[in-house]
């Protein structure tokens, strides 16, 4: 299967992996690549399962990183179905639940998180749906029905992700959020009362500070969410996102060190010889930020893992990509670049027209961007990331003008 001195093995089965094997091939190793995931599905891409498979506008081939061709063409062994159960430093090996033992010359960990469970009497009734794999796509989107009564506890992205496929099928949409607008505290107020304003606009019923009793049901299938306050909520389906937790366990086992996901340096190595993360579960650290930053969205996944490939290969390559996420709600896309600690800024400075949501918000420390999020305005990702790069002194009066160009700025 694997040769205990040339192979590579990546344990996941989502896009880092994927993109692990690669980049491994891309950069010159010729020995064995083996990928072991729990899934029964070829790696595959996360996010259109909120976005657009789970709108019906994409096919479900296209999720996935490679087509069943690549693997074979490129010597890639995919071991699917199959669990890991512990991991063997000291032997350098990989132990399956079968007893297997995979033996390993470099290894990745790109184990990816898990959605946090609703904690609730009723949470494990029927109907009651998170989203992380393929499969909860697929029931989202079948109980996204016209009519239907979703209730969505949680205000992040997944959570109002799912309540604009929600609403576009025509379903009736109630989100429950524990802050006072959704997204508060990733966006802060400036820009989370845009997305406050696009979903009430929309139709969906924004219910903040909700406290969730219990699940309510009947013959096993949920229906209805009992709130703190004696309101009770009827529903055909309840989709719980109320975050993700990083697939820790095997490091942990391991004692290779854990906190917020698994420790990184700047070239991705754990604190095991011969040992890798990527991903959801990489807690890295970011040699611009100067700090260990553990980022849940899909540029980590896609990004990452040429950089612990190349350094798995003996290359001296740090990851130093700035985070960067997007979204599609309605009518409204949106990217994400930069990286604020939550509070730690001043002020947000918007460029363009706020109220029509077309316009770039710029997160302020002193004259400094820490942060720019473009919304429906396209190619200029590029130079906020330079802007953000060349802590350069900025000017909020030229900074918030559209007739100033933003590579202008620049030092």
């Amino acid at each position: 299967m694997v040769s205990p001195a040339t192979g590579c093995v990546i344990v996941g089965g989502g896009l880092a992996a994927g993109k692990a094997a690669a980049s491994l091939r891309k950069h010159g190793h010729d020995g064995p690549v083996l990928i072991i995931a729990a899934e029964g599905e070829r790696p595959y891409i996360r996010p259109p399962l909120s976005k657009g498979y789970l709108l019906g506008k994409e096919e479900r081939d296209s999720i996935f990183v490679h087509s069943a061709d690549w693997y074979p063409e490129h010597d890639v062994e995919l071991l699917l179905s199959t669990t890991v159960f512990s991991l063997d430093l000291q032997a350098k090996e990989v132990v399956l639940d079968s007893g297997l033992r995979v033996p390993y010359a470099k290894l990745l960990l790109a184990t990816g998180s898990s959605p946090r469970r609703l904690d609730v009497p009723g949470a494990d009734l029927g109907n009651v749906l998170y989203l992380r794999r393929v499969g909860d796509s697929e029931r989202l989107k079948a109980a996204f029905t016209a009519g239907a009564k979703i209730v969505v506890i949680g205000d992040g992205w997944i959570g109002l992700e799912t309540a604009a496929a929600a609403r576009i099928a025509g379903a009736e949409v109630t989100v429950l959020g524990h802050g006072e607008l959704p997204l508060i505290k990733v966006l802060g107020r400036e820009a989370a009362e845009v997305f406050a304003g696009l979903h009430t606009e929309h139709g969906v019923l924004l219910l903040p500070g909700a406290e969730v009793e219990r699940l309510v049901g009947t013959e096993g299938r949920v229906s209805g969410v009992q709130l703190a306050d004696g309101r009770l909520l009827p529903a055909d389906a309840v989709v719980v996102g109320v975050g993700i937790t990083p697939n820790v366990e095997l490091a942990q086992q391991a004692d290779i060190e854990v906190d917020n996901g698994i420790i990184t340096d700047r070239h991705l190595r754990t604190s095991a010889p011969d040992v890798w993360a990527a991903g959801d579960v990489a807690n890295a650290f970011h040699p611009w930020l100067e700090r260990h930053i553990r980022v849940e969205h899909w540029a980590n996944a896609q990004n990452q893992p040429a950089t612990a490939a190349r350094n798995m290969l003996g290359e001296d390559v740090a990851y130093e990509r700035l985070p960067y996420f997007y979204t599609d709600q309605y009518d409204l896309g949106m990217e994400y670049t930069g990286y604020v600690d939550r509070g730690h800024y001043d002020r947000v400075v918007f460029r363009g027209d706020k109220e029509n949501r077309k316009f770039i918000a710029f997160w302020m420390s002193g004259r400094r961007v820490l942060a720019g999020m473009p919304v429906n305005v396209w190619d200029v990702i590029g130079p906020i990331r330079d802007l953000i790069r060349s802590r350069t002194d900025v000017d909020d009066a030229a900074l918030a003008d559209p007739d100033v160009p933003l590579d202008s700025l620049l030092p």
